[in-house]
């Protein structure tokens, strides 16, 4: 029996650690035989080099695509998107995948989704329908018009995909795959490991520690290094130990990153300590054992909402996605988010939500792309036509 080959394509560090579990589980399917492609920043060692844990974890690399264009300012994103269709139709003529397999809403993944389906390579995309702030709002919607297949983390989001026009033969809401890795990690955090690595003042995980993560709202250009100083102002105003994670390269990190570094600078004894990149099974202890999250990170959404661990949503980044009630959003000014954090550690854990699913996620997910069919032709899809305007 031929093997349908899947080129999974991986861009980033929360790529891979929601895909994970799905991988895992496609690597147990007989018929199926994946095609790893990692781009973007799985490539780059100032973002911890992911590649090399995909590799670690079993899974050989079938191609590896640099596409990011140094300067973390639109242009630059822009210019990444069209280095990376070029990229990766080259990848994808080589590698003749039955399905490319694509997840959430990056830049880099929209150059993927281009590159497929212009070579008729049939498409699935994984988390599609949701709704956020950032240029990622368009982006996901505009994979999703391109995707042949879609895998929605929430039942909302499959019912928006199909508002879209999309078949609801062809959409598949089974949850998201996290919630696999949220099962499965351990809740003791690695404390020896995280010694070994990051930079700044040690972190006492015996006692309680804030975790602040903060990306860059593309459609709000030009206010990032000011948003991150209001989350640092109050972290040193709290005064209780942080661990923060660098931001990811989209437009505006490099100037979230200055006020990173000049925090630090002015506060040598201050007790936080920065990584650039850790692996799910140390990052979801952090998330479960942090007295509360600070920043927009997606997975102070989503990842969160299995833990209860209490979320301070700082900004737009997230706006409109489905959350759980150990959310709170607040603008990104300092007063705000002070009162809001001290709200949340007093009011301590939350009960964890099913709001994106329940574990067994990743083994519906791989069961039903093993059944599927390729195709190549897309029609818009409505079940009853509307009426012309007189």
């Amino acid at each position: 029996m031929t093997k349908k080959k899947i080129a999974v394509v991986l861009v980033d560090r929360a790529n891979y650690a929601r895909l994970r579990p799905v991988m895992q589980e496609l690597q147990r399917q007989g018929e199926v035989e994946l095609q790893v492609v990692c781009a973007g920043t799985m490539l780059l060692e100032r973002f911890g080099r992911a590649r090399d844990v995909v590799e670690k974890d079993g899974f050989p690399i079938a191609s590896e695509i640099y596409l990011e264009v140094e300067g973390s300012v639109p242009i630059t994103m822009t210019k990444g998107i069209g280095l990376g269709v070029i990229e990766f139709a080259s990848e994808f003529q080589r590698l003749k995948p039955d399905f490319v397999l694509v997840i959430g809403d990056r830049y880099e993944a929209l150059a993927a989704t281009v590159a497929a389906v212009y070579q008729n390579f049939c498409l699935i995309h994984l988390q599609g329908g949701e709704v956020s702030g950032s240029i990622d709002e368009s982006t996901r919607h505009a994979i999703t018009k391109l995707a042949h297949y879609h895998f929605p983390a929430t039942r909302r989001a499959g019912e928006y995909i199909v508002a879209m026009g999309e078949d609801p033969a062809t959409v598949f809401p089974l949850g998201c795959p996290c919630c696999d890795v949220v099962a499965e990690a351990t809740k003791q955090l690695p404390a020896d490991v995280l010694a070994r690595y990051g930079v700044g003042m040690p972190i006492d995980f015996a006692k309680p520690f804030l975790l602040a993560l903060f990306h860059p709202v593309t459609t709000d250009y030009g206010h990032q290094e000011d948003q991150m100083k209001e989350v640092l102002t109050v972290v040193e105003k709290l005064g209780t130990q942080t661990v923060l994670l660098w931001p990811n390269i989209d437009a505006g990190a490099d100037r979230i990153s200055k006020a990173i570094r000049r925090f630090r600078e002015f506060h040598h004894d201050f007790p936080l300590h920065a990584y650039k990149n850790l692996e799910p099974e140390v990052y979801l202890p952090l998330l479960k054992n942090a007295a509360c999250c600070i920043g927009n990170s997606s997975s102070f959404v989503r990842e969160t909402s299995f833990l209860g661990t209490p979320v301070v949503l700082v900004g737009s980044r997230q706006d409109g996605r489905e959350w759980s009630p150990s959310v709170r959003r607040v603008e990104p000014h300092a007063a705000e988010i002070e009162a809001a954090v001290r709200a949340q550690l007093a009011r301590g854990r939350y009960a964890a939500s099913t709001i994106y699913g329940q574990p067994g996620v990743a083994r519906a997910i791989a069961r039903q792309v093993a059944r599927l069919t390729p195709y190549i032709q897309k029609r818009l899809h409505y079940t009853k036509a509307a009426t012309p305007a007189n």
